[in-house]
């Protein structure tokens, strides 16, 4: 047979058990009642079968035990869940459980990124690269559980999701009979163990994250974090302990941290869609909206005056040098002409302040935040100049801002990213209109050809991008660049993020540029 079975109707028949159980408690329990009140009437005579529906319902109700325990316990191997238990909690030996061998965590070319060994008569899991693929594919350890992508997919690695009665059979006769040791199914991710490698090797012994997708269908080629933990030596100090550098957070998808000028791409898009066409003044002094208020300037003005010399600013100039620029100034005045309305619908339109799921299953999901953007009074004209800026209040992760350059590069659209070859791609929304995503696209070349980012300009590939220097209140600015390539028909998008790394143009920059011309090299860019 090759029926398919719905593993959500164990949890159905299992409600019905424990309401019928408490049904026949109950009534037991009052028939009981009743017959001891009765007995007290000894002149009255006994009412023929008064303990026979009783000792019926003890009976039915002992069966009714048996069998689910039976159900749970016999036929349990079949329900993901009930594996997972078993695996987590019973340490025994002997526990069948132990004895399935899950499934391999490959990357899409077939590098083992997870495996199982047998290990003095346990199945006992082993991540080839340590720390490097920690935050996408996670560990599964019975003293402490599972997580990432281990714990997501721990049915589909377990092999518990049979799609026929046979499939059904056949992982209990093994695990009950241990004739041979059950094998669960390989999962295949999008990643690219390659470039991981070489994102980890390019960001050193920073702090950071980088992000590598594709714009057209959302395969997360890399998703990097570090400092990470080797999942091969788990142990209570790595949760107890505290440690500064956080290395269980997953900076790609978790981390929060302002954009700076990244997010000059958002309020480019908005001012775009809006209609502006002008130009703007940008005096060396800067501008505010408020007198008292610190006056926003250009990087340009603080550079001259550590030189002892005078900037006489960029004067009037238009949307796309301002943006090849990165001028402060410019930007600071644009997000307040456009009002505090059209910002924050820009960024709702944009899924700030959400969660977005990249792989899930009904044993939990892998997701990334997008950021946060409190709300502001719509009389906090220099907030809201600090917001367009990418400073103030606003945070993003990485990997949004991936996603909003995958968006510029896929003409608008934004695709969910996705982290297993197997689901499917799926577009989340469109963050700004055809015309002004392949304005915006060519306006990030002229970052890259005359720009911020003049230093990652190479021959071999045509990269679009911004540069993003964030302040940090913690200490050094944090070193960003988003962006794709080839500019003309973008196959890659990228995010870096250096903590306390510096000018986005000098450390994080040439990352991205190493990513995108190996990427080019081992074919994923043609």
């Amino acid at each position: 047979m090759t029926l398919p079975l719905d593993p959500s109707l164990w949890s159905a028949v299992r409600l019905v058990l424990h309401v019928a159980f408490f049904l026949a408690i109950f009534f037991l329990l009052k028939e009981l009642v009743a017959l001891r009140e009765f007995a007290q009437l000894r002149h009255l005579p006994k009412p023929k079968g008064a303990f026979r529906i009783p000792f019926i319902l003890l009976c039915l109700l002992f069966g009714g035990l048996l069998i689910y325990q039976a159900t749970w316990q016999l036929t349990g191997v079949y329900r993901p869940e009930f594996i997972s238990f078993m695996q987590l909690h019973d340490r025994r030996t002997f526990n069948p459980a132990h004895w399935i061998q899950r499934g391999r965590i490959l990357d899409r070319k077939g590098v083992v990124l997870a495996y199982t060994r047998e290990e003095q008569g346990r199945a006992e899991r082993v991540y080839p690269d340590g720390p490097l693929f920690a935050p996408v594919v996670g560990y599964s350890q019975p003293r402490f559980g599972a997580t990432g992508m281990e714990a997501v997919a721990s049915a589909h690695l377990n092999g518990g999701e049979p799609t026929s009665l046979n499939d059904w059979r056949e992982l209990g006769r093994q695990i009950v009979a241990r004739d041979k040791r059950p094998k669960g199914k390989d999962l295949v991710l999008t990643l690219d163990a390659d470039l991981q490698r070489l994102a980890a090797e390019r960001l050193g012994g920073h702090r950071g994250a980088v992000v590598l997708l594709s714009p057209r269908d959302g395969a997360v080629r890399v998703l990097a974090s570090l400092p990470s933990y080797d999942p091969n030596t788990v142990d209570s100090g790595l949760f107890l302990n505290p440690n500064a550098s956080a290395p269980l957070l997953n900076r790609a998808t978790q981390g929060l941290y302002p954009p700076g000028s990244t997010f000059k791409i958002a309020v480019a898009s908005l001012a775009i869609e809006r209609g502006f066409e002008g130009t703007l003044d940008c005096p060396a002094n800067g501008f505010t909206t408020r007198a008292g208020y610190r006056r926003i300037r250009d990087h340009e003005y603080y550079t001259a005056r550590e030189h002892g010399e005078v900037w006489r600013g960029y004067g009037r100039i238009d949307l796309s040098k301002a943006f090849a620029k990165s001028s402060n100034v410019f930007f600071a005045q644009l997000g307040v002409l456009e009002g505090h309305d059209a910002f924050y619908a820009m960024a709702d339109k944009m899924l700030l302040n959400r969660s977005i799921v990249l792989h899930e299953s009904p044993y939990g999901n892998f997701s990334l935040r997008t950021g946060e953007l409190p709300p502001l009074p719509d009389s906090d004209n220099y907030g809201l100049a600090q917001l367009s800026i990418g400073q103030g209040r606003l945070l993003v992760t990485p990997a949004y801002m991936a996603m909003l350059a995958a968006s510029v590069a896929n003409r608008g659209v934004a695709m969910r990213p996705r982290l297993t070859e197997a689901s499917p791609s799926e577009p989340l929304g469109r963050f700004m209109s055809t015309a002004t995503a392949d304005q915006l696209a060519a306006m990030m070349r002229r970052v890259v050809t005359e720009g911020t980012a003049r230093s990652i300009n190479d021959p071999r590939l045509t990269i679009a991008g911004k540069t993003g220097t964030a302040q940090n209140a913690h200490g050094d600015p944090h070193s960003w660049f988003v962006g794709f390539a080839p500019a003309d028909r973008p196959m890659l998008a990228v995010a870096v993020l250096v903590e306390q790394g510096g000018y986005g143009s000098a450390v994080a920059a040439p990352i991205a540029h190493d990513l995108l011309i190996r990427a080019q090299e081992i074919g994923l860019i043609h």
